[in-house]
C-alpha cells in the first residue's frame, strides 16, 4: 500500500434548511481500504453522493474539496465528472437488484458501461469481460450473459456490479453498503472478493457500511461517522484504544469479542464465523 494520498476530502453538505455533514476531513491512500461506519441517519449516503458530485441532483449543496489524484472534483463541470465516474472512481451501490436495469441483458450492462469511456472495439470488451467475470466467479458463456437481472440471484447480481465497477480499472471504488441485501455466507464471500480485488489490483476502497463485522474483516482503518461528522478514525488493529463514545457504543454491539473478530482477519474461515454470528 502506497503512502501517497489518492483521495483527500474536506467538505460540508446540506439540504435546504438542514446541514447534514460538517467538518468532514479524511484521506485515503492508494491501495488502502477505509471503512466508513455509522448508524442510520449519520450521513453515510449523503457523503457518498457528495464524493461523486451527485448531491446537487438530490437538491443538496456541497462546499469544500474532494481531491482525486490532486484534482478537486467539486470545482469541475458535470461533463468532467461523468468522465471521472466509472473510470477513476467507481461505485458499487447497495440493493443490486434495483441498481441493475431489469429490462436489458447482463451483456448490455457491460456494453453500455464500456462505451461510456472506451472507443476500442467489441473484441477488447469481450476479453475484459471474460477476465472480470472469472475474477468475480461468474460464468461468461452467452447463455448467462443473455440473462436479465431478475433471472439471476442477488449474490450473482452483486458480483456483476463489482465486475462493472472494475471494468475501467479505477483507482478508487466506493462500496456503498454492498452486503446489506445478502445472506451471511454470501456477505462473507463478497467481502473476501473485495479484499482479493484490493490486493490484486491495489485498488483503494472506501467501504461504507453499518456492519462492523465485515468492516473488521476487510478494512485497514475505520472512520466513525456520527451526527454528520467523523468522530474518530483509527487503524482497525487499534480499535481497542478507541476513546470516542460513539466508537465505544458501536464496539459494544459486536456479537462476539473484538479480539476474536480481529483474529479472523488473516483467516479464510470467515463464512463459518458469519454463520455463528448469525445464529
Amino acid at each position: 500500500m502506497s503512502s501517497e494520498a489518492l483521495l483527500r476530502v474536506s467538505l460540508e453538505a446540506a439540504y435546504p434548511g438542514k446541514t447534514v455533514l460538517r467538518d468532514i476531513h479524511f484521506e485515503l491512500r492508494r491501495g488502502e481500504v477505509l471503512g466508513l461506519v455509522g448508524t442510520s441517519g449519520a450521513g453515510k449516503s449523503t457523503l457518498v453522493l457528495a464524493l461523486l458530485g451527485l448531491l446537487p441532483w438530490r437538491g443538496g449543496r456541497v462546499t469544500g474539496e474532494v481531491e482525486v489524484e490532486g484534482e478537486n472534483l467539486l470545482a469541475r463541470s458535470e461533463r468532467r465528472l461523468r468522465e471521472v465516474r466509472g473510470r477513476k472512481v467507481a461505485l458499487i451501490p447497495q440493493s443490486p437488484m434495483t441498481a441493475l436495469n431489469a429490462a436489458i441483458s447482463l451483456q448490455s450492462h457491460f456494453v453500455e458501461a464500456w462505451n461510456a469511456h472506451e472507443s476500442s472495439g467489441r473484441a477488447a470488451l469481450h476479453a475484459r469481460m471474460r477476465d472480470l467475470l472469472a475474477e468475480v466467479q461468474l460464468p461468461s458463456d452467452p447463455d448467462f450473459l443473455r440473462r436479465r437481472p431478475p433471472q439471476i440471484s442477488v449474490g450473482q447480481a452483486q458480483r456483476v456490479l463489482i465486475a462493472l465497477a472494475l471494468l475501467h480499472r479505477p483507482a478508487l471504488i466506493i462500496a456503498d453498503e454492498p452486503t446489506s441485501a445478502l445472506d451471511p455466507v454470501t456477505q462473507a464471500q463478497i467481502v473476501d472478493l473485495l479484499r482479493r480485488v484490493n490486493r490484486r489490483h491495489e485498488t483503494a476502497v472506501l467501504y461504507v457500511s453499518h456492519d462492523l463485522v465485515s468492516v473488521l474483516r476487510l478494512c485497514d482503518r475505520i472512520a466513525i461517522l456520527d451526527c454528520g461528522t467523523i468522530a474518530e478514525c483509527l487503524p482497525v488493529d487499534e480499535l481497542s484504544k478507541a476513546s470516542h463514545p460513539s466508537t465505544r457504543a458501536l464496539l459494544d454491539t459486536l456479537p462476539v469479542p473484538l479480539d476474536l473478530l480481529l483474529s479472523y482477519r488473516s483467516s479464510t474461515a470467515v463464512a463459518p464465523l458469519q454463520l455463528v454470528i448469525a445464529r
